[in-house]
Order: structure tokens, then C-alpha cells, then sequence
């Protein structure tokens, strides 16, 4: 119950009792009202400003998470481009000059995209920079990493067929060192036997005693293995590919046939005499795209240093060869 109030009239020298106009209640109602309204207001706003919500607060953990990582896939990319770049250089400066295939060009290994704005959905948002710049810089990788697998593809080729090219050369020497009576007559002019003129003779001459092992100098196909070449008597001849010829006269005889798939080291014949010939021995020419050329410089895969030099000596020497 509120109290009563009261106010003295000094006209009647007695106190009156107040009354409240309804104007004035009503008055006082509203700026209480309007009062508690601004504070209400005012608490709210100081409350959004200073005091986190836990709506807010879930947002919040959910940014600061997406920057972490944000800033792993940042340094992620980073890792890679430096490890790709590595690659990308070992590829151009030793795998590709190893192989002699062209280097891939810088500006190709790093290229862009042009045409129509691939990133158009990503712009609008408060980040729009810092996410079309990472997403550029993502593709770019991803097209780096293409080009890169592709050259490692081609270099995977190169090694396969590097690998049967040197399989093919022929490498070694066509008759063991232990079989050897010697090495009579060596690749330049040399006194012909029978008519002791001096001519060129195409290749070198191993004398052994007849039916001494011959072995394939290198991976091929027999291409012949007869007596129809004038002066060879019995010869094979092996196709190594990519223009390697190898060329074994005077054979007593043979231990393979015409279209017959050898490797390198296998047994194709034994030393004889036969046709155009002075004594037991081998004559071994070798062809490179149709020319004959200098064996000496193809037996890598079956001398030590001392014995290549001792071979050296000997076909540099102006003998008379056998044929």
C-alpha cells in the first residue's frame, strides 16, 4: 500500500492531503519505462561489445582454426614447390641431357591459365584476395606436377630404350682373351696375303685354332648365317638395331640360324678357315648405318684397361692380315 502524503494550507492553517493527477502518474510511468528501455538497450549493446556469446564463441574457434590451416596448406604448398623445383632441375640438367632429350622450358613448367576467370565464384567475400591468390597458386602446382609426370614418363621410355641400346652395342670382345693364339692384324691398310699389295682391311682378325667358341657381341638378330659373300667363306651376320652390324667370317661352323634372336655373350660359331683365308682365324667388322668402322672402339664390356691397351698395340701395328 503506498503511502499517503499530505501539505499544509496556510490559508486553512490545516493539512490537506496530496492528490496525484492521473497526468502525472502516467508521466512518471513513461520515463520510468523509457529509462529501463535506454539502460536495457545500452546493457545489450555493451554486452555484444565485451561479452562473447557462446554462438560467437563457436564462430570464433571455427575461424582461428580454419587459419591454422589455412597457413599449413600454405606452407604444405610451399614444401612442395621446393621439392618439385628440385626435381624440375635434376630432370632438365641430368635426366634429360643423360638421355639427350630436350630440356622442358621454364615458362612452360610454370604457366598459368587464361582464358575466362576461373575464379569468378571466389570473389565478394571479406578474403576474396588472399583465397584467389591461394587457389591460383594451388593450380599452378597441381599443372606443374602434370608436366612433370608426363617428362618423368618420357624419361621412363628413354631408359628403357637406352637400356637395349646398350644391351645392343656391340660391346665385347667377339673371342676370349684365353682362346687367343693372338690378335694378328687390326682396322686400316694392311699387305693383302696373296697378292702382298697393300689395301684396306675393314676390320680385325683374332687367330685361334679352328673350333675356338665365337660369342654374339651384342643383343640383335641373325640377319644371315651362310657362305654366299665372296671371300668370307661360312659368316653370321648380326642386326643389333639402331644401325649396329656385326660381321664374323671364315667360320668352320655355325651354332645358329637366319632370324634367330641372340644376346649378347651367346655361342654363334667356332673359328675356322674357310673362304678367302690363310689360316684359322676370325676376321670381325663392324657397321654403323651401312659404313664399316673401327671395332677397336667397341670392346668396353669385356677388357681391363691393361688387355684393351696390349689390343691397342697390336692392330696398330701395319702387319699382313690373314684374308
Amino acid at each position: 500500500m503506498s503511502k499517503v502524503k499530505y501539505y499544509y494550507d496556510s490559508e486553512s492553517l490545516s493539512y490537506k492531503k496530496i492528490e496525484r493527477k492521473k497526468r502525472t502518474t502516467f508521466k512518471y510511468a513513461f520515463v520510468f519505462l523509457l529509462g529501463s528501455a535506454l539502460f536495457g538497450f545500452l546493457f545489450v549493446f555493451i554486452a555484444s561489445q565485451y561479452i562473447e556469446s557462446p554462438k560467437e564463441r563457436q564462430l570464433k574457434r571455427e575461424l582461428q582454426n580454419a587459419q591454422l590451416q589455412f597457413e599449413l596448406l600454405n606452407k604444405k604448398m610451399a614444401e612442395a614447390e621446393t621439392v618439385l623445383a628440385d626435381i624440375a632441375e635434376r630432370d632438365n640438367n641430368i635426366y634429360r641431357v643423360y638421355f639427350e632429350a630436350n630440356p622442358i622450358p621454364e615458362e612452360q613448367r610454370k604457366a598459368g591459365f587464361g582464358g575466362i576467370n576461373r575464379y569468378k565464384n571466389l570473389e565478394g567475400f571479406d578474403n576474396s584476395k588472399l583465397i584467389i591468390e591461394s587457389n591460383k597458386r594451388l593450380d599452378i602446382l597441381q599443372k606443374q606436377i602434370v608436366v612433370q609426370s608426363k617428362s618423368l614418363d618420357e624419361i621412363t621410355k628413354l631408359a628403357e630404350e637406352k637400356e637395349k641400346l646398350l644391351a645392343a652395342i656391340p660391346a665385347i670382345q667377339p673371342v676370349s682373351n684365353k682362346d687367343l693364339t693372338r690378335m694378328a692384324s687390326g682396322y686400316g691398310m694392311r699387305s693383302d696375303p696373296f697378292t702382298k699389295a697393300r689395301k684396306m682391311h675393314w676390320g680385325m682378325d683374332f687367330t685361334a685354332p679352328r673350333g675356338t667358341p665365337i660369342y654374339a657381341s651384342g643383343d640383335g638378330v641373325v640377319e644371315r648365317a651362310d657362305n654366299n659373300a665372296s671371300g668370307y667363306g661360312n659368316h653370321i651376320r648380326i642386326n643389333h638395331g639402331y644401325g649396329y652390324v656385326s660381321l664374323y667370317a671364315h667360320l668352320y661352323k655355325y651354332n645358329v640360324k637366319r632370324n634367330q634372336k641372340v644376346k649378347r655373350g651367346d655361342l654363334i660359331g667356332f673359328v675356322g678357315s674357310t673362304g678367302r683365308s690363310e689360316a684359322p682365324h676370325l676376321h670381325y667388322e663392324i657397321f654403323k648405318d651401312g659404313q664399316r668402322i673401327n671395332p677397336i672402339n667397341f670392346y668396353y664390356g669385356s677388357l681391363t684397361a691393361e688387355e684393351f691397351n696390349e689390343l691397342l698395340e697390336h692392330a696398330s701395328l701395319e702387319n699382313q692380315s690373314l684374308d
